[in-house]
């Protein structure tokens, strides 16, 4: 008998702190993800295929590295020239519901045969109807937000002095900031898309017609700002996180390329470069750090919500669910940084990635295969029976499940073209070894084995020289089989 179409629900998180945190002492607490990884497949070695939104929440959609779909950096809105998931699988009868931040280009899912909320670009949904309506339908508050600390330099301190109380009603809500949520966990974003998603659950639930669906919950954390609510900061005692191994480097002198240096956040910079020392103590950090790692939590405590409805509502069996997020987050590494740029460590590119898919995948298995937030709309679609018409390049992530880790990808890459100034970098990982190739500043090498943390550049080291040639062959493997153009020839061509 031959198997029905599976409901596709896609979880995405946004801007993560995953790589590198909860080893030191204090584990970030992700109770949902953990029980809903152990229940499907978990890809230990998952990478962002661009530590960037737009560009990676584009190859989301298109199965295609950013080069060949056009959307190199933010907001570029580069057209939508090549076929996005969501239009084929509308073509082929499922229904599309969609939930969240868009942030990929120009116009909204909406005009991708979706429906569900969706607002152009960055957005804000602290300050749409539908929210006033959940507040007012669930008796919430209007949030208020604590600032403790404000890195922002892009509008006047005083808008959001630190020790003062906020409201969120800008045309976006990324704030580099950190504080405390006054009013109740219910009034974060989190919670507003989740209660979304389940009432669509219910209302699918109580349809006659068996029709396929799929649906995406794109939320806005834990991006910063990062604004947990009480129950869940008090979660984590800053005193308690300690210092981060690369906190204290000093990236003029640590073999870095200089795009390391590049930081013009509030308090920590100076003409555009990372001030080392650092000029805050690590007390302030580990006060950022608490609520980075709490809203991560309250976030995993939201999902959960939508977990326990697909169960409730009879779609646990012949549903695929993925959960990941766009890329990670540089916050306290290489010398203090907040936020990102152009640089590519593993913060900035390990995401966490489970896959859960009853009788299809077997349930517990940590998978060691080199997988990517690229491979997403493939998998979608081959869940469904689908493809993409024009060939992707990523990989379905249901072949990682059968059990052939180390053999899905030999390598895998990913790539950058800058993000607040223009870089060209592209990063080549095996299961032991990185390879960054920055073009007009230095090339790096590290061995993740030893120096999980990147602390010592081997690219220019003669012992090293072998591996760096036999991973500069992989690229320009890459670079050709991917249609990509490497700005100027390497050594090992």
């Amino acid at each position: 008998m031959e198997r029905k179409k599976p409901n596709i629900i896609f979880i995405l998180n946004d801007h993560q702190v995953n790589y590198g945190h909860g080893n030191q002492g204090v584990r970030i607490k992700r109770p949902v993800f953990d029980r809903f990884a152990s229940e499907g497949v978990r890809f230990e070695k998952a990478y962002s295929v661009c530590p960037l939104c737009g560009p990676a929440r584009r190859s989301m959609l298109t199965g295609l590295y950013p080069h060949n779909h056009g959307e190199l950096i933010n907001d570029e809105d580069h057209p939508y020239d090549k076929p996005v998931y969501l239009d084929i699988l509308h073509e082929n009868g499922y229904d599309n519901y969609y939930y969240g931040k868009w942030h990929a280009g120009p116009g909204t899912a909406l005009d991708h045969h979706c429906s569900g909320f969706n607002y152009p670009s960055y957005n804000n949904p602290y300050n749409k109807p539908e929210y006033k309506e959940y507040l007012e339908r669930n008796g919430l508050p209007e949030p208020v937000i604590h600032i403790e600390h404000n890195f922002t330099n892009y509008f006047d301190y005083d808008q959001m002095k630190e020790g003062s109380d906020y409201k969120q009603d800008r045309a976006w809500c990324n704030e580099h900031a950190s504080g405390i949520m006054l009013t109740p966990p219910e009034t974060h974003e989190a919670f507003f898309l989740a209660d979304m998603a389940c009432r669509k659950l219910q209302e699918l639930s109580e349809n006659s017609e068996e029709k396929p669906f799929h649906m995406r919950i794109d939320f806005w954390g834990p991006h910063q700002p990062y604004f947990p609510s009480r129950e869940f900061a008090d979660m984590y005692r800053p005193e308690d996180i300690p210092e981060y191994p690369s906190f204290g480097e000093d990236v003029t002198k640590s073999g870095k390329p200089e795009i390391y240096q590049s930081e013009d956040n509030r308090g920590i910079s100076k003409d555009g470069k990372l001030v080392w020392p650092n000029p805050l103590p690590w007390n302030v950090w580990q006060e950022v750090l608490a609520r980075a790692y709490a809203q991560i939590t309250q976030m995993d405590a939201a999902v959960g919500k939508i977990l326990e409805a697909v169960q409730r509502y009879g779609f646990g069996e012949n549903t695929i669910v993925i959960w990941t997020t766009d890329h990670g987050d540089a916050l306290a590494c290489h010398g203090g940084h907040f936020d990102k740029r152009s640089y590519m460590p593993e913060e900035m590119l390990r995401v966490p990635l489970a896959v859960r898919y009853p009788e299809v995948l077997p349930a517990g298995l940590v998978s060691n295969s080199l997988a990517s937030n690229l491979d997403v709309a493939v998998t979608m679609l081959d869940a469904a029976g689908l493809s993409f018409p024009e060939g992707a390049d990523g990989k379905s992530l249901l072949t990682a499940g059968e059990g052939t880790d180390n053999l899905f990808r030999e390598y895998i890459v990913c790539e950058t073209h800058g993000h607040l100034e223009k870089h060209f970098g592209r990063a080549v990982i095996t299961q032991r070894y990185k390879y960054i190739y920055n073009f007009g500043q230095k090339d790096e090498l590290y061995d993740l084995c030893s120096d999980p943390y990147e602390l010592n550049n081997l690219a220019q080291t003669e012992t090293f020289a072998p591996v760096l040639k036999q991973i500069q062959k992989y690229l320009v493997e890459w670079a050709q089989s991917s249609r990509d153009t490497l700005p100027e020839k390497l050594g090992a061509e």
